[in-house]
């Protein structure tokens, strides 16, 4: 049996302007997906997704080597259908085996179980995670394969493989990453808190594009304080950048910033993280930051250092 695991992302600047070039710092989560295979005698590749408390959502049966998919059954209160998901689990697997004509192109069979670590509307990577194992089982290139099966900037492509924190940036296609050192002596003063809902990134991606105009000096500023950020020397001066990214952004695609939308009784700053109106948002504070929140309806608080890896 061979085993695989990636890790969840999460976007902490950067959002949109990321696929425009502009250096994002991106954190790499303690949560994220496993893929294991194991050979059987069939020519049969039989399919099981796993929630983090162990349930089968989705499963599904190809035909060896064709891919041609013969079963699918879905099991979810997640937005798609059995067909759906299958046939983009079957476009990732052809594309691989594009990359890789080797791939799953013989009568070996096999049985292949994924399994989540987190649950499943929680945005931190379900795809991305899922790209990132396909790509190690196939042996191709990881980026390559989002952009021949779906679309992106490739930074949760980036987190899925590496266990620190990134800047990471985007230049026709060539993803350049650096590892970088970001251990705020002030995390304990951040939180990330889930919106209660999952949100389509394609669908604020869209939206930013319809909205953006030139960017150059909007990618400058967004790069410079993601580089500011690293070095900030305590929780004042990095609240002060996170609003002027939150600024910034609002301006360019037109919409309300998260705090004034949901928490603008809030004293410390919200910032939103990937595709506005969902996911999480990473909120700066104290320890009554966890009671703000819960009393708004928002259960889901996770302190930064049992979110990052």
């Amino acid at each position: 049996m061979d085993k695989y695991y990636s890790n969840g992302k999460l976007l902490l600047t950067g959002e949109y302007l990321v696929l425009d070039g502009a250096t994002s710092l991106a954190v790499p989560t303690k949560y994220g997906q496993d893929l294991t295979v194991t050979p059987i005698d069939q020519p049969e590749l039989i399919w099981g997704s796993f929630t983090n408390t162990g349930e089968c959502w989705f499963e599904a049966s190809f035909d060896v080597p064709k891919l041609r998919l013969t079963s699918a059954t879905f099991n979810s209160d997640q937005e798609g259908s059995s067909d759906q998901i299958a046939e983009t689990l079957q476009n990732i697997l052809q594309e691989a085996r594009k990359l890789n004509p080797d791939f799953l192109n013989s009568n070996q069979g096999y049985i292949v179980k994924t399994h989540l670590t987190f649950p499943q509307n929680w945005g931190l990577g379900s795809s991305s995670t899922l790209i990132n194992n396909i790509a190690s089982w196939a042996n191709v290139n990881p980026f390559t394969l989002l952009w021949n099966a779906f679309s992106g900037s490739g930074y949760d492509i980036a987190c899925a493989k590496h266990d620190s924190p990134i800047f990471y940036q985007l230049e026709d296609k060539k993803p350049t990453i650096t590892e970088v050192n970001f251990s705020p002596t002030f995390s304990n003063d951040l939180y990330f808190v889930f919106l209660n809902q999952k949100q389509n990134s394609r669908e604020g991606i869209k939206r930013y594009k319809e909205k953006r105009h030139k960017l150059e000096n909007e990618i400058q500023l967004i790069s410079q304080i993601s580089k500011d950020l690293i070095t900030s020397k305590n929780l004042s001066d990095f609240e002060d950048l996170l609003n002027t990214h939150e600024n910034l952004v609002s301006s360019i695609i037109e919409l309300p910033k998260v705090k004034d939308r949901l928490f603008s009784d809030y004293f410390g700053t919200v910032k939103s993280l990937g595709a506005w109106g969902g996911d999480f948002v990473l909120a700066t504070g104290n320890n009554e930051t966890p009671e703000y929140f819960k009393n708004k309806g928002f259960e889901i608080i996770i302190p930064y250092n049992e979110m990052v890896l």
